[in-house]
């Protein structure tokens, strides 16, 4: 496993000064007399400055809030405040896999939110340990170590995305719930960042899930990984069947040139690629998200909700990400559109 492969397995949704600490730590780990260096200072401040921040109810309809539910341990929901201001509309579900395969669930809590604010149903594998709602900082325990040469394992699994999925709809059933008939059990989808990406791909075969919105994410192309704890390789893409789109930070996001490739080898179904030039840290820590926010819900709202509106900036010989100069865009196999710009 190359270095680049434990800056993806690593990588952190908040400061990218932290996610260099941690590989640098990893890596000095594997070699016996050598010290892991301390903590970046600045990146310390910084994450404590989005500590602070308060969270944001997002743009959408449906102001939301985010919170942690006995019944679903290991896991943070994001929610409209007023689920009685839904009306008729139902709730589509969105199973999140976390950057780095962390437990913190609450690292792209202003990407979540801003999902969760259109009428969504988010579930984070981990608990809240950074931002509001988070307990007092504590030592944390060790993580098991690891064999020469490899890494830790992570501290979420693949299974915590299904599992969200089995509360989600098993609540839009029971009697008393908060959830009860307000979920569509066709609109279900699976996401992620980085390694929590690479965690929605291994799950992609479930029958349920309707889309995949894969961010700054990839099959690592130099071979089979057991980042996310569980061997995958590029044979997981021929399990898609469904419409996906990968939504990347352009040629210096370490996850790019994965990304890429599946995008390539992908053949089964409709896929695009959208790249913004922010790097693998994206936007998740701008305003409700940011751009790569804003294009998820768009392609959520198209592929599960059926929003030609939305889908116009995905479709089209002059679609809205087409004409964005601030994106690239690329897709394929989608019926109606000339070749694969």
């Amino acid at each position: 496993m190359t270095i680049q492969d434990i800056r993806h397995l690593f990588s952190r949704p908040l400061v990218i000064a932290v996610a260099t600490t941690c590989v640098t730590a990893v890596a000095l780990a594997q070699q016996p007399g050598q010290q892991p260096p301390q903590p970046d200072p600045a990146a310390l401040a910084r994450q404590a400055e989005l500590n602070a921040r308060p969270d944001t109810p997002g743009t959408g309809r449906f102001p939301a809030m985010k919170e942690e539910v006995a019944s679903l341990p290991r896991h943070v929901v994001y929610r409209p405040k007023d689920l009685a201001s839904l009306g008729s509309m139902k709730l589509g579900v969105v199973a999140w896999g976390n950057g780095g395969c962390s437990e913190d669930g609450a690292s792209s809590r202003f990407h979540l939110l801003e999902i969760a604010s259109h009428g969504y149903l988010v579930i984070a594998s981990g608990r809240i340990l950074s931002g509001p709602g988070a307990p007092p900082r504590e030592p944390r325990a060790a993580a098991p170590a690891a064999p020469q040469g490899q890494l830790p394992p992570p501290r979420t699994k693949v299974s915590d995305l299904t599992d969200a999925i089995d509360w989600a709809l098993a609540e839009n059933q029971r009697a008393g719930s908060p959830f009860f008939g307000r979920i569509d059990p066709a609109l279900i989808a699976y996401s992620g960042w980085s390694c929590g990406g690479v965690q929605a791909l291994q799950v992609a075969k479930d029958p349920r899930v309707k889309t995949l919105v894969i961010h700054n994410s990839g099959v690592l192309n130099s071979g089979p990984t057991n980042m996310t704890g569980v061997s995958v390789g590029k044979e997981v893409l021929q399990t898609l069947h469904t419409p996906t789109i990968y939504i990347l930070g352009g040629p210096k996001d370490i996850a790019y040139e994965n990304g890429m490739d599946d995008f390539k080898r992908i053949t089964q179904v409709p896929v695009a690629v959208a790249n913004l030039p922010v790097g693998h840290g994206g936007t998740y820590n701008e305003p409700n998200g940011g751009a790569a926010a804003s294009v998820a819900v768009s392609w959520l709202d198209w592929q599960l909700r059926g929003d030609s509106q939305a889908g116009k900036r995905f479709v089209g010989d002059d679609c809205g990400l087409c004409k964005d100069a601030q994106w690239s865009f690329e897709r394929k196999q989608f019926p109606g559109t000339r070749g694969t710009k």
